[in-house]
């Protein structure tokens, strides 16, 4: 699909969990309510050095998912049967946003996806995205002991495109992960709800809503 103005960017970069999927605080919510959690619950364990901890050996590749469900389930007091895939229920697909990455990817721009990584098995949160057909490039931190905000793991991304860092776009629903892709030349772009996001890249990338 053409743009309908020639666009400066030539890069396009997504945040999978809350930009590809559903806001995670709603996913959050509906998964507390089903295991019959206060409000508040999981993202306390989250603040918490020993969810901090477990979120970013997951992340790094250096625990399993299975660990992670152990180690999280304790802290949150529920059983780790599968918790990953509990968690994240809801985690459905963000049309919108997915539609704006398959018309980028149309009129030439690369596309890719950057990820914090949560594991693939037992569960696999990317399975149905069909993400290696939809995007140039999907970048998984723990395949490469490197995740958000280290500026390496953009570096590597943007290397991976080919594309400059000031010619690119970063979307992600993390001001931390957007702070570090200002800091290198990136345009970054804060995405809260994906029908907002969707209508602002399109504007930023000239593309038409068709």
């Amino acid at each position: 699909m053409p743009t309908s103005v020639e666009s400066k960017y030539k890069g396009l970069i997504f945040d999978f969990f809350g930009v590809l999927t559903f806001n995670m605080v709603e996913v959050i919510s509906y998964f507390e309510d089903r295991e019959s959690l206060p409000r508040g619950t999981f993202l306390r364990a989250w603040a918490d050095p020993r969810g901090q901890e477990l979120f970013r050996r997951l992340e790094l590749g250096e625990i399993t998912q299975t660990d992670w469900n152990a180690g999280f389930a304790s802290l949150i007091g529920v059983a780790p049967d599968n918790l990953m895939a509990r968690y994240l229920h809801d985690a459905f697909p963000a049309h919108h946003v997915l539609k704006v990455a398959r018309q980028a990817r149309a009129a030439g721009i690369r596309t890719a996806v950057l990820s914090n990584s949560l594991g693939r098995e037992p569960y696999d949160p990317y399975a149905g995205f069909d993400l290696d057909r939809t995007f140039d490039a999907v970048v998984l931190s723990e395949e490469h002991g490197l995740r958000k905000p280290d500026a390496a793991i953009f570096r590597l991304t943007l290397d991976t495109l080919g594309v400059r860092a000031e010619r690119c776009l970063f979307v992600d629903d993390s001001e931390r992960n957007l702070a570090t892709a200002h800091r290198l030349g990136i345009t970054p772009l804060l995405a809260l709800d994906d029908v907002v996001a969707a209508r602002r890249l399109r504007e930023l990338l000239g593309l038409t809503d068709a």
